[in-house]
């Protein structure tokens, strides 16, 4: 998907989920479609500043926290990095194996959930998301 493709995709998620499109949004959108890789909050922070210098912390932290419960985006917690987000890549369903050295993210196609026969309780499960973090090959020479 071409990164204006990428943005138009975010976007019309954020209008079905009855979301205002602002510049903002728009920018906040344009910066996770042109990023290869993770990006902190204080990340997306700095950059929305360039663009908007009386933006805050909360409502950059507010917005990315609400773009990844609709799936517009994705947030990862390093040990290391703390909580970080990329865009979503819901083309299919998959899960993730991540470097924790470099971010590097892998991923792979087999849910493990189809392995799980039973549950506690009495869940019906809405969603779900599996990584596995380690260290890549590259990082390991």
């Amino acid at each position: 998907m071409t990164e204006t493709g990428s943005i138009q995709n975010m976007l019309d998620k954020m209008a079905r989920s009855g979301w205002r499109i602002t510049d903002q949004r728009k920018t906040m959108a344009s910066i996770f479609a042109g990023a290869d890789g993770y990006l902190s909050p204080k990340d997306v922070y700095d950059q929305m500043r360039v663009k908007y210098p009386g933006v805050s912390f909360d409502t950059v932290y507010r917005n990315l926290r609400m773009l990844s419960e609709m799936g517009v985006l994705e947030q990862f917690y390093f040990l290391e990095g703390g909580l970080k987000f990329r865009a979503s890549c819901s083309s299919h369903h998959h899960h993730h194996l991540i470097c924790t050295n470099c971010e590097k993210t892998l991923t792979f196609d087999f849910c493990p959930m189809e392995q799980l026969n039973r549950l506690p309780g009495n869940y019906k499960i809405m969603n779900h998301r599996f990584e596995i973090y380690g260290i890549c090959e590259e990082c390991q020479s």
